[in-house]
This record gives C-alpha cells, sequence and structure tokens, in this order.
C-alpha cells in the first residue's frame, strides 16, 4: 500500500531512477523543490509528506519542509505548498508516489468543505470507498475528506463528515468501525422493506436503523409503515430512511408537476434561483432532488412522525449541496461519494527543483516558484 526502499523503484517514473544512478556515480547536490497545484485546493499533505520522511529516514538522510500554509488551508493555484530541500540523491526518485499521494486528497478536502460550508446543519457520511480505485486511493480519500470536514467544523461549527463506509478509514472521523445500516441487497434478500429492516433490527438491537425505501419504488409507503413498525424508534429519533431513488424515476408520489407544487409550498424562493438546466433536476427532476426530500418531510410530519431522520445519497456533489441548500430542504444526513474528485487532471500535483546547491534555478516560466517571504502564512480565511 505504501511503497517501501526495496518496491518502490518499480513504482516511480523510469528518468526518475535513472537520474539517480547518475548522481550517485557523479556526485550529489542539496536542492529545493517547490510543490504546487494548477487549481485552488484545501492543503491536506499529512499522507504524502509521511511517507517522504519514511523514505528518506530509511535512507539515512534527513530533509527540511519549509511549509508555507497549515493543513486545512486554502491555497491558490500556482502557489508553492511547501518546499523540501535535502539532498538529490536521496529525493529526485520519490516525486512520482509523493505527488500521488498529494494532489487528490487536497481536492477531496476542498470538495468535502465546500459541501459541509453550503449545509452545516447536515451530518455526511463518506461513502466514496465502492468509487475507488483501491484501498490506498480511498485512504487518500477519507484522510481529505477528514481535513475539509474538520475545517468547516472549525470555520462555522457545520457538522461536516460524521463518519465513512469502511472500517479501515473510520479513524480519521474519531469513529472505530464504518458506518450504514443496509444495502438494496438486504431487502432483496428478505422480501421486502419492513422485513429487511426487522432482520437488521434483531441482529442488531443496540443500533440506531435507517432504512432504505426506494427499492420497491414506494418511498413513502415503506417510510410511513417503517415508522409504525419501530414507533419507539421514530419517537426518540432513532429511525432514519434513506432515499436512493435513482435517476430514472421520481419519487413515489411525485412527477415534475407536483414537484413544482412541493417546492412552491415550502420554499418558493428557490424555484427562481436556479441557474441552469442541472440545478433544476437537483431541485425538482428525477431521483432524490431537493423536492423528493421535501415530499419525504411533508409524508411523515402529516403521518405524525416528526422526528423520523431523513437521509439522502444518489450523486451528491458540491454543486448539488449548493442547490440542496438553495432549497433549505430538510435532510438530516447525507451519504456521497461524489466529493471524489470529478476531473482526475485537477489532481495532478507538480514539484519542481529551483534550487540547486544555493543557486536558484528553475525552467523557464516557473519562476514564480521562487520563495518570496511567504513561509508560516495562515490560512486567509478561505
Amino acid at each position: 500500500m505504501w511503497p517501501d526502499t526495496q518496491s518502490h523503484p518499480r513504482y516511480t517514473d523510469s528518468y526518475f531512477n535513472l537520474t539517480r544512478q547518475i548522481l550517485q556515480e557523479h556526485g550529489d547536490a542539496e536542492v529545493t523543490y517547490a510543490v504546487f497545484m494548477r487549481r485552488p485546493v484545501t492543503l491536506a499533505p499529512k499522507l504524502a509528506i509521511d511517507w517522504l520522511l519514511k523514505m528518506t529516514a530509511e535512507r539515512g538522510v534527513s530533509v527540511k519542509i519549509d511549509s508555507l500554509f497549515k493543513e486545512g488551508a486554502w491555497v491558490g493555484a500556482g502557489e508553492p505548498m511547501f518546499y523540501i530541500s535535502g539532498s538529490m540523491v536521496a529525493l529526485v526518485d520519490l516525486e512520482t508516489v509523493f505527488l500521488q499521494k498529494l494532489g487528490a486528497s487536497c481536492v477531496a478536502a476542498y470538495n468535502a468543505y465546500h459541501m459541509s460550508i453550503e449545509l452545516p446543519e447536515v451530518g455526511f457520511i463518506a461513502m466514496d470507498a465502492r468509487h475507488c480505485a483501491g484501498t490506498e486511493m480511498a485512504e487518500l480519500m477519507a484522510y481529505g475528506a477528514s481535513v475539509g470536514s474538520k475545517k468547516a467544523i472549525s470555520k462555522n461549527g457545520a457538522k461536516g463528515f460524521t463518519g465513512c463506509a469502511t472500517d479501515a478509514t473510520a479513524h480519521y472521523f474519531g469513529m472505530t468501525h464504518g458506518m450504514g445500516t443496509m444495502p438494496h441487497a438486504l431487502i432483496g434478500y428478505a422480501g421486502s422493506t419492513i422485513r429487511a429492516a426487522q432482520l437488521f433490527h434483531k441482529t442488531f438491537p443496540e443500533r440506531d436503523l435507517t432504512i432504505l425505501v426506494d427499492y420497491y419504488g414506494n418511498e413513502i409507503d415503506d417510510a410511513i409503515s417503517a415508522a409504525n413498525v419501530f414507533p419507539d424508534l421514530a419517537e426518540s429519533g432513532q429511525l432514519g430512511v434513506r432515499i436512493d431513488t435513482h435517476g430514472g424515476r421520481f419519487v413515489q408520489g411525485l412527477d415534475t408537476q407536483e414537484s413544482y407544487a412541493v417546492l412552491d409550498r415550502n420554499v418558493p424562493d428557490a424555484i427562481r434561483g436556479y441557474r441552469t438546466e442541472q440545478e433544476l433536476k437537483h431541485l425538482m427532476g428525477t431521483g432524490v432532488s431537493a423536492a423528493a426530500i421535501w415530499h419525504m418531510h411533508e409524508q411523515l410530519n402529516r403521518a405524525g412522525f416528526n422526528n423520523v431522520k431523513i437521509v439522502a445519497s444518489s450523486g451528491f456533489s458540491p454543486d448539488k449541496c449548493r442547490v440542496f441548500s438553495l432549497a433549505k430542504a430538510p435532510v438530516d444526513v447525507i451519504g456521497t461519494g461524489s466529493y471524489l474528485p470529478s476531473n482526475w487532471s485537477d489532481t495532478y500535483a507538480t514539484a519542481d527543483i529551483i534550487s540547486y546547491n544555493g543557486d536558484e534555478q528553475v525552467k523557464v516560466g516557473r519562476e514564480f516558484l521562487f520563495s518570496k517571504n511567504k513561509s508560516n502564512r495562515d490560512d486567509r480565511g478561505r
């Protein structure tokens, strides 16, 4: 998962390996790297830096890392995040894996922060694991989400990300286990939504119960039936209903006209505030729209179940969260994997050597990386 000194050469760009051999034969140099990204990010460097320090320690050398920002700080496009100084022999072949561990988590942190800021009263669950390209990426994404979440909690008291779906990364959120109750597969096995809920509650009676209600397309009926079957949990707030309706149909009881009517009753200004067709879909389209959440909220309240939690999942990106904020959607928890970077080229981090044995030198066009007394700056409130 984390290459060591023996396995590392197989995972790095070959020209770095070749350069290291040349340096070993013809003499070392003291160098300084500037590390930056081409888009604004929230800085989440710990896993990359920890790996770098582990590798250099195994090689018996020390490096100096001049951090220009704190973890969780906003860093602008092209701004050096930090400078790394030390032996070129020790550092030159570490760039590939180091950058792999940096860029994606910074973008994930940026997205998680903005989602948490848009919906400060909503708790988020990181459900990204199934969308990751392996366990190493899953760890980077969970770490990034935790950094963005902590920043949102610190800045405006947001609930942020309260946990994740897997045990392996739960520690980033102060938990020992992953969160979640039932997948669609359990409902298919049980033969009914209520039977699946009963099986879960019988097996794990001490846990809060969140029931997935879209399997049969009867979201409203199954939610109210569940509340009737578990009245004590419903009254105490330990019962939740999760809507994961796919984009091929409306939630039970809705169509375009009724979705408009639901929003008009509850948040008429939201309908006037959308700017794109995608935002309109998030407001009142198929799948898990803001109208669907308001509809569920109305029906549960009408049935007398005001304390049942509403959990939503399915495509909750920063843009969708912003629309849900516009619509003041009464959702309690959002499960999301869509804080993952949607444009992978946004995650590309870059490192350039800017000094050889004390002499400033960098390829033409990258002179902006030279130090300008920026060290130890605080996050500028973004």
